[in-house]
């Protein structure tokens, strides 16, 4: 049976907050890839459950930009909202914002898109709310989630 609820993307962001410590540092005091991906996907998880309002899975990552490192002792801040809706899948936007505190440093980090697929008690999809995007930045995020899921289609 569809559900007809809509809801809006003002409701699926989740705000996530870590301490980079040594054990998710490389040798150069770097934060870890892998650790980072693990962060971004858990919060993108949190915002699609948010808006299914059930267990959702990780159905694809389109990319994730790694503009500048993030370095041990920083504060990642990752925020995710649902971009769209489509039938039993939505796609998920992640910011991550790194901050030093004792510098005053506060920047963009990394940038991710990823699909999840809500399931039921036996792990089966089912359908989705529809989002309503408000804001001029919701609206251009609900439009460009179209072309990339049409990419995504069309590269399988």
């Amino acid at each position: 049976m569809a559900k007809k609820k809509k809801k809006f993307v003002k409701n699926s962001i989740v705000t996530m907050t870590e301490l980079v410590l040594p054990q998710h540092t490389n040798q150069l005091g770097n934060l870890l890839g892998g650790q980072l991906m693990h962060w971004i996907d858990i919060c993108a998880a949190l915002a699609a459950s948010k808006h299914s309002e059930r267990v959702c899975v990780t159905a694809s990552v389109d990319n994730i930009d790694f503009r500048q490192p993030i370095k041990l002792g920083d504060v990642v801040t990752l925020t995710a909202s649902v971009n769209r809706a489509f039938n039993t899948s939505v796609e998920v936007g992640v910011k991550v914002i790194a901050q030093n505190f004792t510098k005053g440093k506060h920047l963009h980090t990394n940038s991710a898109y990823l699909t999840f697929v809500g399931v039921d008690d036996n792990g089966k999809p089912v359908k989705t709310f529809e989002i309503v995007p408000e804001t001029d930045e919701e609206k251009r995020r609900y439009e460009e989630a179209l072309q990339r899921r049409q990419y995504r289609l069309s590269s399988r």
